[in-house]
């Protein structure tokens, strides 16, 4: 088999846990993964389906979706380029625990959880990589949990800015960012645990009080530390 060139490989290198691997393991990880391209809107797999890969974006974003028994849809997360997503199905047969959707035409690495277990009985430094990331997992997900239980709207919804701002924010001056949400109204307030017209009615109040400017899709972190004084 001919030698994977070295620049096919160097994706892998955004990917954090892919980061510290040799050039020859990563040949090894490039070999297995199936690229698959998203359109905007594409479900690319659904809560309960068989699962049977590991997946990671390569340019995008994809929103980990759980559904109510009354229907309702709330986001766990939204992730970016190098993010993992249904790594938690690696070494048990089980079905997926969420919904994954490509939020904007999306690039996203698949690899079947059966090559990739091999690889990591034979890579100590992927499996510790891999033990970290769902170790980081485990933490998110509880203090998601701990948000949701015990802060008030306005809260996790400066919450969750900040952590989008920390993802994409660009920032444009000292002590302000901007914002650019590429997703619906109604797609923020399920990542804030919350409806549609609560987080409009949250973020009319936090313009109100000169911390954010909204312009269609765009807003506008006026002040980060007033921002952040909200969760502290």
């Amino acid at each position: 088999m001919a030698k994977t060139d070295h620049h096919e490989i160097q994706y892998l290198r955004n990917i954090p846990i892919f980061a510290e691997l040799t050039d020859v393991q990563l040949e090894q990880i490039h070999a297995k993964t199936a690229e698959r391209l998203y359109r905007k809107g594409t479900t690319i797999f659904l809560e309960g389906d068989p699962g049977d890969g590991f997946y990671y974006v390569q340019t995008g974003k994809v929103k980990i979706v759980k559904t109510s028994d009354d229907g309702r849809e709330h986001i766990i997360n939204i992730l970016g380029s190098g993010d993992l997503f249904a790594e938690v199905l690696l070494f048990n047969n089980a079905a997926y625990p969420a919904t994954a959707i490509a939020v904007e035409d999306s690039r996203v690495g698949v690899i079947r959880n059966a090559e990739l277990e091999k690889l990591v009985m034979q890579n100590n430094l992927l499996a510790l990589h891999l033990i970290r990331e769902l170790s980081r997992r485990l933490l998110f997900a509880q203090g998601k949990i701990k948000d949701l239980a015990l802060s008030d709207v306005k809260t996790r919804t400066a919450a969750v800015l900040l952590k989008l701002l920390q993802q994409q924010g660009v920032e444009h001056s000292k002590g302000s960012a901007a914002l650019s949400l590429d997703f619906s109204r109604q797609d923020l307030a399920a990542l804030v645990g919350t409806t549609r017209e609560t987080v409009t009615r949250t973020l009319s109040a936090l313009k109100k009080d000169g911390i954010i400017e909204i312009d269609g899709h765009q807003i506008t972190i006026l002040d980060l530390e007033d921002l952040k004084a909200l969760i502290s």
